[in-house]
């Protein structure tokens, strides 16, 4: 065992990356959101993350090998984060996390739309997602199908539907 690990069980390793209150929020936000500069991670977050924990987690993030941080061409002081190999493996984990907590969690509709696609979808539409995780981050192939802006125009659907519904409750 590593003197650095609590130990070698592959669920604390993971936990040990990805349990703090702030990793996986990122990696949504940088999956899910396409948020891939600081500015844009920090103030479009749901979750309200300080600007030194975020710069922390993304400085944690990328030592752990779960996103890249490359200079932004369009913008000398900026940096454009992206999502690894193994980061973008964490589909399904994400999805399963979703699912249970659409279960089990006083979830808003609004912000559980895609986590119900996800899990409807299953694996099949886990595996069209990290395809077009993998175009947009790592430059392979870009796929036919676009699940983000499947799972986008369901958000923005449900949002539009439950603005009517408060201006007809008027």
């Amino acid at each position: 065992m590593d003197a650095d690990h609590r130990s070698g069980c592959p669920i604390n390793l993971t936990l040990e990356m990805l349990g703090d209150r702030w990793s996986l929020i990122v990696i949504r936000d940088v999956m899910f959101g396409d948020r891939r500069h600081f500015r844009e991670l920090l103030t479009q977050s749901e979750e309200g993350i300080a600007s030194n924990i975020l710069a922390a987690r993304l400085k944690r993030l990328v030592a752990a090998g779960l996103l890249t941080k490359e200079p932004d061409p369009s913008h000398s002081q900026k940096a454009v984060y992206s999502l690894t190999g193994p980061a973008i493996e964490l589909v399904p984990l994400i999805a399963q996390m979703g699912a249970w907590g659409r279960r089990h969690t006083p979830v808003s509709e609004e912000l559980s739309i895609r986590a119900q696609l996800l899990e409807e979808g299953g694996p099949k539409l886990w595996a069209g997602f990290m395809d077009e995780l993998r175009h947009i981050h790592l430059g392979a192939p870009k796929p036919r199908r676009s699940v983000l802006a499947e799972l986008q125009a369901a958000y923005e659907r449900v949002v539009a539907e439950n603005a009517a519904k408060r201006k007809r409750g008027r």
